[in-house]
């Protein structure tokens, strides 16, 4: 395939899908399907009440079928008898013993990176039914696909973690990049992308001759790079481990590379590379969507086997948390809630902490990134609403856009919170590329913010001594200067799940939306440029120096990338050409305006927020020489972390203060313990009453002011915050 790459190409993208997604009200049915299930163990689970079934699917897409018309190499993936393009993917079921007790409700969990996902107590207790299966099928590190995968036998696969055997195209090479930082001495050192393997072989270990090695000295959040220098080819190798002088040969993932000066912790090691037989990854995306849709339609496989949940699904809610949640919001822009006999596949959604797109569908794509530089997963629209998108030039358009053309958009509640803004390019699926204005929130989606919060909420620790540090993920960054933050989100993640179903299953509305705007209620402005005087960031707070503001090291940005001509920037799919790819522009970023104390304006109320022990931030600082808790990773040093949050605890006493801190001490705050524990109690009664915390007898009992009965298993969030400032040392 060969496009010229224009505006005019750039514009013409969605139009294009758009017409070929419109098929789908008129294409007939096909034979492609989930063809045969095989249970491979069973399971009694939670006191006998519930199974479980762990086992694979055997399915096949028709690649005719406009319905998988967005899956790159589709047309040239290998095909089975039939002409259809097959798969293998894992799945587990949990569902109760007595399936005449069943809700009807099925939690459809994305497993993310080939992980298992627990079952929270009140689902269990509802009788509702949960099904994890694979979608990502690059067959590397937590994902890799078993011996055997093929076999017909029950139990001649042992499971491990969720894959998908997707379609390889054998002989196919591209080029492919990788990156390896923070890495020091004459080993050899591995190319992972987020601690797994990058999944794509050399084209020959032996011969590097296609291949560029390249030295960079520094790196800005916003993409700027100063190169150190090419290493000559002769002074690197492949190596399966060992050295440069004794390497051993490339047979398994991750591959490594060997310098004959060996590698230096203060330099970044980049390399593009030709590699060898790209996965058809967009098959796994398929595969999510026609394994529930299998579980909740069909009765039986072609081979006879019963579906075992038969009849029983009444209503199917996706939920995915991080990159799962980034995949989510992903398969709903490719309209993968329609499955190929056009009928709706989940009736909720629910992407938590997710604030972009997953790339799974382009030749070479690595899923497992997170979006530091040089990786996609930021193109396209990534609003939900459909919107301009007039910096990168691209047509108007929305991830609801497919969706809507057919009816088959779930209702969708999303949660997220400070890292997020900081570091997954949330806020530009609340006001674009070009931020003058909120992007409208369509009817079908509910959005909540959780202010002053970590990637995943926090361990929830009420205490004058914090101690807990903090480690940067992502790419082997290193540690954090700030302590870790503890701000939760368990209560937030327990309020909206009873919310969501309750939404999908009898129509209640749930809470209003919550989340920082450029123009909020009452013409509040709590999202603002991402710099220290537009935030309203106090000086002076201990350990945050005024040069973490600065563009080089705060936020990470959207970055506008030249994929090259055969990418359509729009969908993200394609086959990207340009490596690594030039930035064409860097998208302004908005960020939570911020109170005295430095805590987040805007977001749902929070205990730990509303009665804070300190300065809770979405982000961190990555550690350097002279930081308490440096490990001679210095590279990233000064910059924020990628997407972990930190915390400045407040002075106990007023002569505990630093010198330039303008923070009022605990002890001038809440005088003394029983008047901490009397804010925690009024910020739990303004979020019970707002309907953002769960209060129940319990709560009661203790005095709350708004109070409702809660189902079996579901937890008392409000008792159980209060009791916890009740046991907590503060200022006892």
């Amino acid at each position: 395939m060969s496009m010229q790459l224009d505006v005019t190409y750039r514009k013409r993208s969605i139009v294009a899908a758009l017409a070929s997604v419109a098929l789908f009200a008129v294409a007939p049915v096909s034979q492609a399907r989930v063809t045969r299930i095989i249970v491979d163990a069973t399971a009694s689970i939670q006191n006998n009440t519930f199974q479980q079934l762990t086992g694979r699917a055997f399915g096949e897409l028709d690649p005719t079928d406009p319905h998988n018309a967005l899956i790159t190499d589709i047309q040239i993936a290998p095909r089975n008898a039939n002409g259809n393009v097959a798969y293998v993917a894992s799945f587990v079921l949990r569902i109760p013993s007595d399936m005449t007790q069943a809700s009807g409700v099925m939690w459809h969990d994305v497993p993310n990176r080939g992980g298992d996902v627990g079952f929270p107590a009140d689902s269990f207790a509802a009788n509702d039914m949960q099904l994890l299966s694979g979608w990502q099928g690059d067959n590397a590190g937590g994902t890799a696909v078993p011996a055997n995968v093929t076999c017909l036998t029950p139990g001649c696969v042992t499971f491990k973690n969720h894959y998908v055997q997707t379609p390889v195209l054998t002989g196919v090479t591209g080029q492919v990049l990788g990156r390896i930082i923070n890495r020091s001495g004459m080993g050899a050192q591995p190319l992972l992308v987020q601690g797994n393997p990058i999944p794509y072989f050399p084209k020959d270990w032996t011969d590097n001759s296609h291949d560029t090695l390249t030295i960079h000295t520094s790196e800005t959040v916003n993409g700027n790079v100063t190169v150190g220098g090419v290493v000559a080819n002769g002074d690197w190798k492949y190596c399966g481990g060992g050295t440069f002088a004794a390497p051993l040969p490339v047979t398994a993932l991750p591959v490594q590379l060997c310098l004959r000066s060996g590698f230096d912790a203060t330099k970044l090691y980049q390399l593009v590379y030709l590699a060898k037989d790209p996965y058809v990854l967009g098959v796994g995306n398929a595969a999510f969507r026609d394994v529930q849709s299998f579980f909740r339609y069909a009765t039986a496989d072609d081979a006879g086997t019963p579906n075992p949940v038969a009849g029983k699904v009444t209503t199917a809610i996706e939920r995915g948390v991080s990159q799962s949640g980034n995949i989510l919001r992903t398969w709903i822009f490719y309209g993968l809630n329609e499955d190929e006999q056009g009928r709706i596949v989940h009736e909720g959604a629910w992407p938590i902490i997710a604030g972009r797109r997953v790339p799974n569908d382009s030749r070479w794509a690595q899923p497992d990134g997170v979006l530091e530089l040089y990786q996609m997963g930021a193109e396209g629209p990534q609003w939900w609403h459909s919107f301009p998108d007039q910096l990168r030039d691209l047509h108007p358009g929305g991830l609801l856009d497919r969706c809507n053309i057919n009816n088959t958009c779930p209702k969708i509640v999303e949660t997220n919170g400070g890292s997020e803004a900081y570091a997954v390019h949330l806020t530009v699926s609340w006001v674009g590329t070009d931020p003058k204005n909120d992007i409208p929130l369509p009817q079908n989606v509910r959005r909540y913010y959780l202010p002053s919060s970590t990637h995943g909420g926090g361990n929830g620790q009420m205490t004058e001594h914090p101690t807990q540090t903090a480690s940067c993920p992502g790419n082997n960054y290193g540690n954090g200067t700030l302590l870790a933050n503890p701000v939760p989100s368990t209560a937030l993640v327990n309020r909206m799940r009873l919310a969501l179903r309750d939404w999908v299953t009898n129509g209640t509305e749930p809470p209003p939306s919550v989340w920082p705007r450029m123009n909020g209620p009452k013409n509040q402005r709590a999202l603002v440029p991402a710099n220290k005087q537009a935030m309203g960031f106090p000086s002076g707070v201990p350990g945050i120096p005024d040069s973490i503001f600065q563009p080089e090291n705060f936020v990470f940005p959207t970055l506008d990338y030249d994929w090259g001509p055969q990418f359509d920037e729009f969908n993200a799919t394609g086959v990207p050409t340009n490596l690594p790819p030039p930035i064409r522009s860097v998208v302004k970023m908005m960020v939570p305006a911020v109170d005295s104390d430095g805590n987040e304006l805007g977001g749902v109320p929070t205990v730990l927020r509303d009665a804070p022990l300190g300065t809770y931030l979405g982000w961190n600082i990555t550690a350097g020489p002279g930081d308490f808790n440096y490990q001679g990773k210095p590279f990233h040093a000064g910059q924020v972390c990628d997407y972990v949050g930190g915390m400045v605890p407040f002075a106990i006493t007023p002569a505990d203060k630093q010198s330039g801190d303008p923070r009022p001490s605990l002890q001038v705050r809440y005088g003394n313990h029983a008047g901490y524990v009397a804010a925690v109690t009024a910020a739990a009664n303004n979020a019970a009453c707002q309907g953002y915390l769960n209060a129940g007898s319990q709560a009661a009992s203790m005095g709350a002011t708004c109070t409702t009965n809660l189902a079996p298993g579901v937890a008392d969030d409000w008792a159980q915050l209060v009791n916890q400032a009740m046991l907590s040392d503060v200022l006892k």
